[in-house]
């Protein structure tokens, strides 16, 4: 068996900025920020860390910011339904035959290991037409923490299947470099794919099992995932 993990953002799709623009409105509506998020890189953050670290960098105090959390993403999930159309979603090269391939496989379960909270990545995937392919994962709405996300994905996982998945059968395919991290103390298989912001030497450096330029090339993905 293996179980799949898949990140969202510059992995499985680009959602054309949708994101951004509804979370730059989230906060200017909540807590009045008017600061450029264009200077900061998200690649493999999670919604809420996003939320602090942007908030935190114009003083607000931690307490400050998580009182009004529930607002903010009530803000955000309203402006991202708005953006993330399929005229605007971007499935990105590969992918679609990758995961068509791997859930017609016996041996394989498809799963999420994303930083964005649930609602907002089943907002993304609706506008790519994915969600079809993940009925579960683990989400930024779980943990702040990525690196607690695997096994809240490999329990959600078990229970579905009553399968009790081990670590060598876990495989993480992300675009970013805590992508890779979070799978190395789980023992799980990860596949980096430069697809999004970060670079393939950026990559490489943090020693993924795998490495990809795109996901274009099916049987050697599908060779990485299945061993």
């Amino acid at each position: 068996m293996r179980l799949v993990l898949f990140d969202i953002d510059g992995t499985l799709l680009s959602d054309g900025g949708a994101a951004r623009e509804a979370f730059a409105d989230a906060l200017a509506a909540v807590y009045g920020y008017d600061g450029e998020l264009a200077r900061y890189d998200f690649s493999g953050r999670t919604d809420p860390q996003i939320a602090h670290m942007v908030l935190r960098d114009v003083g607000l105090s931690a307490a400050a910011i998580d009182s009004r959390m529930p607002r903010l993403w009530e803000h955000y999930l309203g402006g991202l339904a708005r953006n993330a159309t399929p005229a605007r979603v971007r499935v990105l090269p590969g992918m679609r035959p990758l995961v068509d391939a791997l859930a017609a496989h016996d041996g394989v379960v498809l799963a999420l290991l994303t930083g964005n909270i649930e609602p907002g990545a089943r907002l993304k995937l609706g506008g790519g037409a994915l969600n079809e392919y993940f009925p579960f994962g683990a989400f930024g709405s779980d943990s702040a923490d990525r690196n607690e996300l695997p096994p809240v994905a490999v329990r959600r996982a078990s229970e579905a299947t009553g399968h009790r998945f081990s670590g060598e059968e876990v495989v993480i395919i992300g675009d970013s470099i805590y992508d890779v991290r979070c799978g190395v103390p789980y023992g799980a298989t990860t596949i980096a794919v430069a697809s999004g912001k970060t670079a393939i030497e950026t990559l490489r450096a943090e020693h993924p099992r795998h490495l990809f330029e795109s996901a274009e090339d099916l049987g050697a993905l599908m060779n990485a995932i299945l061993g």
